[in-house]
């Protein structure tokens, strides 16, 4: 079985993994961008919108493996898009356009029902309305053995981390003070929750810490 893993998610100085009032227009927060300098300027980020060119250094090798070689991700409601509550319409397919970065099965927490949307590229967004077991088992189930990626916002990390369902997570710890926002760790025991620091890289941009689980070999 694949391993579940959060990879490649930015975290200000101060503990806040998205900016305070996400709207159309501040997708990730406001100041929200700030998090992520050290993803903009790789190769795995110009690929995606489908540039050349792009930085080949440490910063690439962490994006590309939070991009690479998951069979299935798992999406909070507000990772998807600014909608609240009850589904207006069909309009709404994510941020991303008609082919989204992910190219395989992607679950989206929701207390809303809605049809699947299969979308450009191999993505299919499904929506799940019973919860994060349920959607780690369909998205273990979709994988087939490969691993599945926690893809955000910071509510759905906190979930799977205090149900003791991620194996590891890469966190890119920026530079940046925001001073409010979604923070990531407030009431969070970590080494409770049996997690330990394994690795810490730094550049220029950010600084490449690794979480896992104290019980891996």
């Amino acid at each position: 079985m694949g391993r579940v893993r959060v990879a490649g998610f930015s975290v200000s100085l101060d503990g806040f993994g998205a900016g305070p009032e996400q709207s159309l227009q501040d997708p990730l927060g406001r100041r929200g961008p700030e998090l992520h300098q050290w993803f903009y300027g790789t190769r795995t980020f110009r690929a995606m919108f489908g540039k050349g060119g792009g930085s080949e250094g440490v910063d690439e090798t962490f994006a590309h493996r939070a991009m690479d070689g998951f069979g299935a991700f798992i999406l909070g409601r507000n990772m998807f898009g600014p909608v609240r509550g009850a589904w207006p319409d069909d309009s709404w397919k994510g941020w991303w356009g008609d082919n989204p970065p992910y190219h395989a099965p992607t679950f989206v927490l929701t207390h809303h029902a809605r049809a699947p949307i299969v979308m450009e590229g191999g993505t299919t967004f499904h929506f799940v309305t019973d919860g994060i077991h349920a959607a780690l088992d369909r998205a273990r189930e979709a994988a087939g053995g490969r691993d599945v990626k926690i893809g955000g916002g910071v509510a759905t990390i906190r979930q799977y981390l205090q149900a003791g369902l991620i194996d590891d997570l890469h966190l890119a710890v920026t530079p940046v003070l925001l001073g409010r926002g979604e923070a990531m760790f407030e009431g969070l025991d970590l080494p409770g929750l049996g997690y330990r620091a394994v690795d810490s890289t730094p550049t220029d941009l950010a600084t490449h810490i690794v979480l896992g689980r104290s019980q891996d070999p």
